[in-house]
């Protein structure tokens, strides 16, 4: 039985990706810094079907130590971890750079990128004793050079993580470890993390314009995360080196803007 790791599964896309391993029989470990979401989390998940275990470890993903302590209480409770998604994240609050300060600045950077590049130290580590295995790191706005008033720092932590991925390809593939690394892009999800910055309780306001965007091209996360965990269980037998799955592929994002005036989504309305 195949087992999984996800970062920041206590809620939105890591939880639905969680669910959907768990449907596919995996065992499942979640993994958040927020103790009571992650037990309220544990409990959900262990009521659905599924035939793999499932056990809930805090992590905060700035820390390379309890990093390795999610890895080794995953070994401890299924002997070998096949899968290991960098899913935690938060966005910044939609204001240019020079309004932003230097906490807000370092929480989006080390969350959104070092917290990524520790978890790939980890789990390649991990996964090169046990001889296989696959990591994942989410894309974001700005993987694509793409640019937007107000997501500079964010943008630029996603930018960062997609020439890392693409990095750590080609030192797995000369070095020839049998670790398989690739990308998430999952689009626009509609969950409170972009109304949210840095993953607090306060509420940023959308434009007019954003909003307009979000609902032409954004989903909910367990409809991304039903496409995004097929493809990894397909790629664990296929074993594709920098591999990349895409939800809002180019074609699939014009088709919307298409059609847009016929099916007038509204993800804001009250």
């Amino acid at each position: 039985m195949k087992t999984v790791v996800i970062t920041g599964s206590a809620r939105g896309l890591g939880f639905e990706m969680a669910k959907n391993f768990r449907n596919h029989n995996f065992n499942v470990v979640l993994s958040d810094f927020n103790i009571e979401n992650l037990q309220k989390a544990e409990a959900e998940l262990k009521t659905l079907k599924g035939k793999g275990g499932v056990i809930g470890v805090p992590a905060n993903v700035t820390s390379p130590a309890e990093l390795d302590n999610l890895w080794n209480e995953g070994i401890k409770a299924f002997g070998e971890i096949d899968v290991w998604i960098n899913n935690a994240g938060v966005n910044q609050p939609m204001v240019p750079v020079w309004e932003l300060t230097k906490e807000q600045m370092d929480i989006v950077i080390d969350i959104d990128l070092k917290g990524a590049m520790y978890g790939c130290k980890t789990a390649i580590n991990g996964m090169k004793k046990q001889g296989h295995g696959c990591v994942y790191c989410i894309e974001g706005f700005g993987s694509n050079d793409a640019t937007q008033y107000g997501l500079t720092a964010y943008g630029t932590s996603k930018r960062a993580v997609k020439y890392m991925v693409n990095g750590i390809a080609k030192e797995l593939k000369t070095d020839k470890i049998p670790v398989i690394i690739g990308r998430l892009n999952p689009g626009i999800m509609i969950t409170d993390f972009i109304t949210k910055p840095l993953g607090q309780n306060g509420t940023m306001e959308l434009d007019e314009k954003t909003k307009k965007v979000y609902n032409i091209l954004g989903d909910y996360p367990d409809v991304v995360a039903k496409f995004l965990v097929k493809g990894m269980i397909k790629n664990t037998k296929a074993k594709k080196q920098n591999d990349y799955i895409a939800w809002l592929t180019n074609i699939k994002a014009s088709y919307r803007f298409m059609t847009a005036p016929f099916t007038k989504r509204n993800f804001f309305a009250e």
